[in-house]
């Protein structure tokens, strides 16, 4: 602990972000590196705490999230950050997660709420400091390809580019097995790359990542759908291993009277149409689904209905609202969400203050349910109905909405986005390899060993654990690889 006042002399700062409406006229990333002198003074907040909560990555059934699911070692860097030695600082944030420039733009940080000094003040500005080591690491040119020394002979295949697929895959290479990645779209990276708009984590910065991982040996290939365009027997007795990321891709659904209007998508529909429109050719191909000039309605108040906000106000929406079926939360922790848990509290998102610089209000409606929508005669959606709900549980812990009479409500709507999470992972791949899946639809593999009811092949992230973090699909990724060095070889070295 380099300063052990630190956290009592100094407030929290975090990276600067540029100004919400003039970064709504581009596609680039907004965030902004803070000054050095800054850094050290918010690495030096870090009480280096005899049990460092926030590192300690793990999930209390029911409650919540504590800490970092990767193990960040974060009092070290912070003291490495405080005292000027950015190499070493990296050196030790890369010891724990293969891309801390993937999770420092799009981490929620469960670190930040629970670092000690969150107690009776601000964090420790952990996801800031994480952010800047690794983008200095790249500036100063010391992340490098690092290929294997020997090979082992042995060959994997991972299937699905994304966070889980190419932290097995940096990990299964290190150890010397020749990985091959089998991407279905026409660029790597899954989620990263198509399901997260370009001004939160730009391709460019997936394709830095993905350079260095091609030089180190590991082989991708894209366009490339298991079961259709490589048989799944194929892909068995080509390979040694197999280790499916395929994440949780179902889009779960709005069944009220309308849903078959056109104007209705599904958020992941939107999202990836935009970003292949805008790489391919700066939406110029027109092949992408546009809000310009039209009342967008976001269904759903999580991270993807956020990223449809941050989208549609760069088409140029004429109106955005965010439906969310929940109370607004609380500003401050309620008593069932104690510290160290992940802070469940109200606040302004940037997609949010976007569209509050742009149209002058908090783009969100809560304990909104949609009964209905109405078309304009020619199959067009013209409008949403809803009433208001109170959320409430029954003797199982199941939800139960309760409608509130007297709070009915039409909207006009002329693009509608369900953004209401996911049902599970897509079933062809897991019916052709006849594996097992447990009540949820996702693939049955018991968490910290990854393997299925198909020997020899391994399951990691969100077909596994249902939808979750990009930080969770990193750590399960890291972990598969390791359970899958251990079936190849017998042992392994991997963390």
């Amino acid at each position: 602990m380099g300063k052990p006042t630190g956290f009592m002399e100094y407030k929290r700062e975090t990276s600067p972000k540029k100004d919400p409406f003039e970064r709504t006229k581009n596609w680039q990333e907004f965030q902004i590196m803070m000054p050095e002198s800054a850094l050290r003074k918010q690495g030096a907040r870090c009480m280096d705490c005899g049990v460092p909560f926030c590192q300690a990555g793990t999930t209390m059934v029911g409650s919540g999230e504590i800490g970092c699911p990767v193990y960040n070692l974060i009092p070290e860097w912070n003291d490495l950050v405080y005292r000027g030695k950015w190499k070493e600082a990296l050196e030790r944030l890369h010891k724990t997660n293969n891309f801390p420039e993937f999770t420092g733009r799009v981490c929620p940080a469960p670190c930040e709420g629970s670092c000690t000094v969150a107690i009776s003040d601000d964090p420790v500005s952990i996801k800031s400091i994480e952010y800047s080591i690794v983008e200095r690491g790249f500036k100063e040119g010391w992340i490098k390809a690092n290929p294997p020394k020997t090979r082992t002979g042995k060959r994997v295949a991972v299937v699905g580019s994304g966070p889980a697929g190419l932290a097995a895959a940096a990990q299964l290479n290190k150890a010397g097995h020749t990985v091959t990645v089998f991407e279905r779209e026409d660029r790597i990276g899954g989620l990263l790359t198509y399901g997260i708009p370009d001004v939160k984590l730009a391709y460019a910065v997936v394709q830095r990542r993905v350079n260095i991982l091609e030089e180190e040996g590991v082989i991708f290939k894209t366009n490339t759908e298991i079961g259709k365009d490589l048989p799944v027997a194929q892909l068995k007795s080509d390979f040694d291993s197999v280790i499916l990321c395929t994440g949780a891709t179902k889009p779960r659904d709005v069944e009220v009277e309308g849903r078959d209007l056109a104007g209705i998508h599904f958020a992941m529909d939107f999202l990836t149409a935009n970003t292949k429109s805008l790489l391919n050719s700066n939406h110029r191909d027109g092949k992408y689904i546009s809000a310009e000039g039209k009342n967008v309605i976001v269904i759903g108040g999580g991270d993807t209905g956020a990223d449809c906000i941050t989208t549609s106000i760069r088409h140029g929406a004429k109106s955005i609202t965010q439906f969310d079926i929940n109370r607004e939360k609380s500003e401050t922790r309620l008593g069932n969400n104690p510290w160290p848990l992940f802070p469940i509290v109200h606040s302004l998102e940037d997609a949010h203050k976007e569209a509050k610089a742009v149209y002058g209000n908090d783009p969100r409606a809560y304990q909104v349910m949609t009964t209905k929508f109405v078309g304009d005669g020619n199959g067009q959606v013209k409008e949403i109905h809803t009433i208001a709900v109170e959320t409430t549980f029954d003797e199982q812990g199941n939800k139960v909405r309760v409608e509130i009479p007297g709070t009915e409500k039409v909207w006009p709507a002329d693009l509608v986005l369900l953004a209401v999470g996911f049902t599970g992972p897509e079933q062809e791949i897991i019916r052709q390899l006849e594996l097992e899946t447990d009540n949820r639809s996702n693939i049955k593999a018991t968490y910290g060993k990854y393997q299925t009811s198909v020997e020899g092949v391994f399951a990691a992230g969100d077909n596994r654990r249902g939808q979750s973090l990009v930080v969770w699909a990193i750590h399960e990724g890291r972990e598969a690889a390791r359970e899958c060095d251990r079936f190849l070889m017998g042992s392994s070295n991997l963390p």
